[in-house]
């Protein structure tokens, strides 16, 4: 899945069309906002990401550094696109963390090309860690969480909320933490939506929802 952060319509479309003909699914945003909330709350995760740096109100600089200080989507391939064509404005990109930079206007082969390069660099050969804690394992690559080996079903932010908690493991998070890694930078709720989602995710776990522990007046941790 080719996520497409880009507000001129026809260079999205035509892109879109490149990459369908080519058998790529495809998701276009027109801004950071449509972007996020997608991203923190929609069904499909992105492989790369072609992101634009003329956007309005967040430029394509800003959400590039967002992607790459959250720890759950610091590792999507992006590909920075631009008008710009001055080396300063190319380091920008790279020193914040862009596999690759393209220029306007530029042929739909080319980009292509530099997609598929892409893919093949940030690809992972090598079977993923076991991320995990006690009995409980967590498969990235089935976006599943298994408990003594059985398949409990999870919502999306109940499972990222997990993954969040044993990738710091023993480490006490605040609700404000949690809210910034989870829900992303951009929500504005209470923190009584961490309390609700941790109260239905040790539900779900069942006897090994203990793992998960209330630190009063600051937040949880997962650990003994």
């Amino acid at each position: 899945m080719i996520f497409i952060v880009e507000d001129d319509e026809d260079i999205s479309q035509l892109v879109e069309y490149a990459l369908s003909s080519k058998d790529f699914n495809t998701l276009r945003f027109e801004n950071a906002g449509a972007f996020f909330k997608h991203l923190n709350g929609g069904e499909h995760r992105p492989d790369l990401i072609l992101l634009d740096i003329m956007l309005p109100e967040c430029d394509g600089l800003q959400i590039l550094k967002k992607l790459k200080d959250h720890i759950l989507h610091r590792e999507y391939p992006v590909i920075m696109l631009t008008a710009k064509s001055s080396e300063i404005d190319k380091v920008k990109g790279l020193d914040l963390g862009a596999d690759d930079y393209i220029t306007k206007p530029f042929g739909v082969m080319e980009l292509i090309s530099r997609i598929n390069a892409v893919l093949r660099r940030t690809k992972k050969t090598d079977s993923l860690p076991v991320l995990g804690y006690k009995n409980i394992q967590i498969d990235d690559s089935r976006h599943e969480v298994l408990i003594d080996g059985d398949k409990i079903s999870l919502t999306y932010k109940e499972y990222e909320l997990l993954h969040y908690l044993i990738l710091n493991k023993e480490i006490v998070l605040s609700r404000s933490k949690i809210l910034e890694n989870v829900w992303g930078y951009d929500f504005d709720g209470e923190s009584r939506t961490v309390d609700m989602h941790i109260k239905t995710l040790r539900q779900k776990m069942g006897l090994s929802g203990g793992h998960i522990k209330t630190i009063r007046n600051v937040g949880y941790k997962i650990g003994d």
